[in-house]
């Protein structure tokens, strides 16, 4: 078998047809990531925007000891979980609904793939006018049906809760498509013998529906751990920009922010990095420890 140069003569006209591609994410990729690791061992700042030098591992040094980094980076975590944790609930429990003998079955599909379908920050704008706290509709419904409002956006908390809530809207139609797809796979035998054998819903649902679930959910889990745990725009758009007082930030939210507004340019790279290396080290054990991409006897 041709290796090397000799595998690139043998398949010569297959490396062209995939050159463009290649060129095209270097430049929006590969390039931008190069540079962004360089910078981030650098003083680029606005005072050394053009005039820059390598200054060693003082921003990664600096980012691992800010206080604010520990703070966002709990909040982050809760905030992923939280997400994660209903996005995959609520869409499998849709999942298992929708993939029954259902009337109208076409339509409730359409209509619970409406929150994924509509752009996320246009889905934001509308959640943040809803969340308002003097003429929103949120806060309308509470004082009508209970007789009280909530200060959404005016606390740390209640912002949060707001980001949550938007953000759970907008990611469990994704985990309800790729539940759906997989339910629709498993072999209608299955559950005929395990009715033969008098097993319950429940036991079906546990001993066959999740267990043959697993290979076509964990990887989509860990996806949304990794959109999740980045999800820039919802977290912005909603408590605009972290308020109040900076309190509303997760780790990417605070990145931006700390480049484009306060412009320490590198501590920013150093940043995005080490939010790399946790998603990375993350990802690379979740796949490995739960064998998701073992095949399922």
């Amino acid at each position: 078998m041709a290796t090397g140069i000799g595998q690139v003569r043998t398949n010569r006209l297959a490396y062209l047809y995939t050159m463009p591609a290649l060129l095209i994410m270097s430049a929006v990729v590969l390039y931008p990531f190069i540079y962004n690791v360089v910078i981030s061992f650098s003083n680029m700042s606005l005072s050394h925007f053009r005039d820059w030098t390598i200054q060693g591992l003082g921003n990664y040094k600096s980012v691992l000891l800010d206080p604010l980094f520990r703070r966002f980076l709990w909040k982050n975590i809760l905030w992923t979980v939280i997400n994660v944790f209903f996005h995959v609930v609520i869409g499998v429990w849709l999942a298992l609904i929708l993939n029954n003998n259902l009337k109208g079955k076409m339509i409730f599909r359409t209509l619970l793939i409406l929150p994924w379908a509509v752009p996320q920050y246009i889905t934001a704008l509308t959640w943040r006018g809803m969340f308002n706290s003097e003429y929103g509709a949120i806060n309308l419904l509470l004082e009508k049906w209970f007789g009280f409002a909530v200060p959404w956006l005016n606390t740390e908390w209640g912002a949060f809760s707001a980001c949550v809530i938007t953000n759970i809207w907008l990611g469990f139609p994704f985990m309800m498509v790729i539940a759906l797809g997989g339910l629709q796979s498993i072999p209608d035998e299955l559950y005929e013998a395990a009715e033969i054998d008098g097993a319950s819903w429940l036991h079906k649902l546990r001993h066959i529906t999740l267990p043959l679930l697993k290979p076509v959910m964990i990887p989509a889990v860990t996806l949304g751990v990794i959109w999740t745990f980045n999800n820039f725009n919802v977290v912005w758009l909603v408590s605009n920009g972290g308020e109040p007082s900076d309190t509303t930030h997760i780790l990417v939210s605070w990145v931006y922010k700390t480049g484009f507004t306060y412009f320490r340019l590198g501590y920013a790279a150093a940043f995005s990095m080490i939010i790399f290396l946790i998603l990375f080290i993350f990802s690379w054990n979740f796949i490995k420890k739960t064998r998701a991409t073992e095949a399922v006897y």
